[in-house]
């Protein structure tokens, strides 16, 4: 149970907060970034990012003098945004139109640590299943049809023995639903990057879909996005 709490502990602060959910766009962040997205001194985004380096959320990685931390791996990802999913709607609205906007993109489509999150996340998970691409019998899994169309579609097979698992939900913090997570996810997202069926908005986890994402995945799995 201590280690419980001391987890828990460590996203009770609003700076360690903001740098963990920033940090779920899946990308490595200078601490010198970090502190410019929190509004802190440097001084204090170190002390913060070393506590959640310690507590094993954060891996930190070193090129020169440069120091850049990422999100440890997809369970620490996956933590923060089930914790972000029990947090209360924002009751007032946002300040400033610039926030706004990136607030509403992030809730239409967005990546979290390396899957498609938001609206469109939840409705290519729903396409999924309802083709019966991933049951929802006794669990999440992919089904043998599934495994065929992540071959034929994205190219993908799992590899045997890999610590990863194929498929998993993640509770979306903006739809209260579940999108894909896991190998699945991370395929469909980087397929739909590398194939330019999203493409990223200015600098934080927001996506848009491009047209020829939208007849895509209309294409592939019949869902209606864009």
């Amino acid at each position: 149970m201590s280690s419980i709490a001391e987890t828990a502990s460590l996203l009770a602060d609003r700076t360690r907060a903001t740098f963990c959910q920033a940090l779920l766009d899946g990308r490595a962040w200078t601490a010198g970034e970090l502190a410019r997205s929190a509004g802190v001194s440097a001084s204090t985004a170190s002390e913060q990012l070393s506590r959640l380096i310690e507590g094993g959320l954060l891996a930190e990685e070193r090129q020169g003098r440069h120091r850049y931390v990422r999100l440890a791996g997809p369970e620490a990802a996956a933590l923060i945004e089930a914790v972000a999913s029990y947090a209360p709607a924002a009751s007032s609205r946002p300040r400033n139109l610039p926030r706004s906007g990136r607030a509403g993109a992030e809730a239409r489509a967005r990546t979290c640590y390396d899957h498609l999150a938001g609206e469109l996340g939840v409705t290519l998970a729903d396409a999924m299943i309802s083709r019966g691409l991933v049951s929802e019998d006794a669990g999440l899994s992919v089904t043998p049809a599934g495994r065929d169309w992540l071959a034929d579609a994205l190219g993908y097979r799992h590899p045997a023995g890999a610590r990863r698992p194929l498929v998993r939900s993640c509770l979306d913090w903006t739809e209260r639903r579940s999108h894909l997570a896991g190998a699945v996810g991370a395929a469909l997202c980087a397929t739909s990057l590398e194939r330019q069926w999203v493409r990223r908005i200015g600098s934080g986890r927001a996506v848009k879909v491009t047209p020829a994402g939208a007849e895509s995945f209309r294409e592939l799995l019949g869902a209606e996005v864009g």
